[in-house]
């Protein structure tokens, strides 16, 4: 089974005042529909626009996996456990808030920042926090978020090129940019698709494409 969601139906937030803009593809804050509240462990996909100078000053999350993937720009990351790095395109950003942990994410950079925020619910609460970087995460290299069983794998595609949707219980499919066809659908950039049991599924690029495939346990 799958269920497409387009970009134009995410619930829109953020502060437009403040430069930050963001589209959240699940329930979030005041946008609350019990229909949409996960799928599988993800619990948050958040587009983010940060114009230079704007961000998110320091905030607490906790019982939470949170992965970060840039797509254009730079972000900025400061944490309470004293981590404080760079996040550029290609990187995979983890950091697990476990028990509790503050954090800034800002965009220090001269040009607008774009980037994926996704939160995965923990099997089990608690725990220290921890934190990790990927540099350039090549194709081949699926990140594991064992906390959330589950696996990220980055696929970029070539116009005509095919690459097999992993064989899971859940697979949650989010086009970074470019177009792929999936199950006879057409998915651009910002569209998602939530898959249930896929068995054989392939996504094809119908033009130069990047997107991210979160392969879940049940």
């Amino acid at each position: 089974m799958i269920d497409v969601r387009r970009s134009g139906e995410r619930y829109r937030g953020g502060d437009p005042e403040a430069g930050i803009g963001t589209r959240h593809a699940f329930s979030f804050g005041p946008h609350y529909d019990p229909e949409n509240l996960r799928f599988g462990a993800v619990i948050a996909c958040n587009e983010e626009r940060l114009a230079p100078g704007a961000g998110f000053g320091e905030h607490p999350h906790s019982h939470t996996e949170i992965v970060t993937w840039v797509i254009e720009g730079e972000l900025t990351h400061r944490d309470s456990a004293g981590h404080e790095s760079l996040v550029r395109p290609g990187d995979v950003q983890h950091l697990s808030a476990a028990a509790g942990v503050r954090h800034v994410e800002r965009n220090d950079g001269p040009v607008p920042l774009v980037f994926l925020q996704m939160w995965l619910a923990p099997r089990e609460p608690g725990g220290e926090p921890s934190y990790g970087i990927v540099r350039g995460i090549a194709d081949s290299t699926p990140y594991a978020v064992p906390a959330a069983g589950a696996m990220l794998h980055v696929r970029r595609l070539a116009a005509g090129e095919r690459t097999a949707v992993p064989d899971a219980p859940r697979v949650y499919v989010h086009v970074v940019r470019g177009e792929v066809a999936l199950a006879g659908e057409t998915l651009g950039a910002g569209d998602s698709a939530r898959v249930t049991d896929p068995e054989g599924l392939e996504a094809v690029g119908r033009a130069p494409a990047e997107l991210l495939l979160w392969e879940m346990a049940r």
